[in-house]
């Protein structure tokens, strides 16, 4: 093989690793970014498909519905707690900051945060449902899937 070929086949080799390494840091960087959503059942049974569960300390978006009488706040702070809920199962956000004027009892909610120990998230982000012209299609299916009880239904059934 003379020389130069020999430097056009390293050339490309080089060129090939770059391209091999900027992709696996791109992809890298994505994944540790990502927040998957989930509804309260899926966090307490797992995804319907897979049955996986989300690992404690993952970073997650949950949505559901605010179970009424659940909004406690701190009078000393803006530390506020709240269980969502679905036709499955309910958790316990609590969030420190302000809520969005929307953000009500029995009202719809996505919340971005961590989950804890105990089906808990601690809220980075809480966004209020305003209408219903649009919806993203997984909060949509999940919403029609599994708001089909009240709350009053958890209630009951708590003891």
């Amino acid at each position: 093989m003379n020389i130069r070929r020999k430097n056009r086949l390293w050339l490309a080799v080089a060129v090939l690793a770059g391209l091999a390494l900027t992709a696996t840091l791109v992809l890298y960087a994505l994944r540790s970014n990502i927040d998957l959503f989930y509804t309260p059942g899926e966090i307490v049974y797992g995804k319907r498909e897979t049955h996986q569960l989300p690992e404690v300390g993952q970073r997650l978006r949950v949505g559901g519905m605010v179970m009424p009488g659940s909004v406690k706040r701190d009078p000393g702070s803006l530390k506020v707690t709240f269980t969502v809920y679905d036709a499955e199962a309910e958790i316990n956000v609590s969030y420190e900051g302000i809520l969005p004027d929307l953000f009500r009892e029995g009202q719809g909610v996505v919340v971005q945060g961590e989950l804890q120990k105990g089906d808990s998230v601690v809220a980075k982000e809480v966004l209020a449902k305003h209408d219903e012209n649009y919806t993203p299609p997984e909060v949509e299916k999940a919403m029609q899937e599994n708001h089909r009880r009240p709350a009053s239904f958890y209630k009951e059934n708590a003891s």
